[in-house]
């Protein structure tokens, strides 16, 4: 009879050999079966993330077409490119989540964290370089020199989106070889989802102007230069907070607590100058802390 435990065996093997069974490589997190597995909930925003980031590459394009039959930007091409820009948000919501259920349930694995990354590129990749280069950069809004180099700008976002997505898999992978644990839970680089969330925000401000005007080409000067801060914000070495450290347990002063409720009915009811407000408030905050760490002399260790 067949030795219940090994499944196959070759004729120079050793017969004294035990061949792993399947409940032990399960056992173990970083195996295959383990790596690839799929957990419902955390996949499941995942899944949400991307189906707002394709919805939303859809509605440029839909915008977009819209602006080239009438050769001006229209009350319902705007109506398509916010649509655009709250699935932006809708994305960023489940992007979160999928985070923080994996986290909550310890059902993290190593297929969540490259479909996440997969998700990213679109909803936080494409889907905004696809919606600065439409409507800003595009040779009918009055500068044709876009023409030639809108295009660019754009792709420059998202190479640097996708490089960043690759450079946080890297290190934040388990099975990286650390010569010491890491307890810094700052973001290096500026997050893709937050440099997204900025985009959509100031072209959120940007046709609240437009709806009063219609014109947009003199503000168009204003976003290729955003798109290059960004996407070198995304693969520097800036730290940005993370806000790994708040969950349920996380407590905080009585007065801290109202401020926070009071800039959040701010921000609800100015909600295109809010959002734009918090967004770059963020962007600056990484920036300022950055050069004060740079600039403050070393202090050396005290025996």
């Amino acid at each position: 009879m067949a030795d219940p435990v090994r499944t196959a065996q070759d004729d120079d093997s050793d017969p004294n050999e035990v061949v792993p069974t399947g409940a032990e490589d399960r056992e173990n997190p970083y195996s295959v079966t383990a790596a690839s597995r799929i957990y419902f909930l955390p996949n499941l925003m995942t899944a949400g993330n991307l189906f707002c980031g394709f919805t939303s590459v859809i509605r440029c394009i839909q915008a977009n077409y819209e602006m080239k039959q009438a050769a001006v930007i229209t009350g319902s091409a705007i109506d398509l490119y916010k649509q655009a820009i709250w699935l932006i948000f809708g994305a960023a919501a489940f992007d979160m989540l999928d985070g923080r259920l994996a986290r909550m349930g310890g059902r993290e694995s190593l297929f969540g964290a490259e479909f996440d990354s997969l998700a990213d590129v679109v909803s936080f990749g494409i889907a905004p370089a696809l919606l600065v280069f439409f409507l800003i950069l595009s040779p009918t809004q009055g500068y044709p020199v876009f023409r030639e180099i809108g295009w660019v700008f754009a792709f420059i976002y998202l190479l640097c989106a996708a490089v960043r997505l690759a450079r946080f898999n890297v290190i934040t992978n388990p099975l990286l070889a650390r010569a010491k644990i890491e307890t810094n839970k700052d973001f290096v680089g500026l997050p893709v989802p937050a440099a997204a969330i900025t985009v959509a925000s100031l072209v959120l401000f940007l046709l609240s102007l437009a709806e009063q005007d219609r014109a947009l080409h003199r503000w168009a000067l204003v976003l290729p230069a955003l798109l290059a801060i960004i996407a070198i914000l995304m693969v520097s070495t800036v730290r940005y907070p993370s806000g790994k450290q708040v969950d349920m347990q996380t407590t905080t002063r009585l007065t801290r607590f109202v401020t926070l409720l009071f800039c959040v009915a701010a921000v609800i009811v100015f909600k295109e100058v809010g959002l734009l407000v918090v967004t770059l408030g963020y962007i600056g905050f990484g920036l300022v802390r950055h050069l004060r760490r740079s600039l403050l002399p070393k202090t050396p260790p005290t025996a």
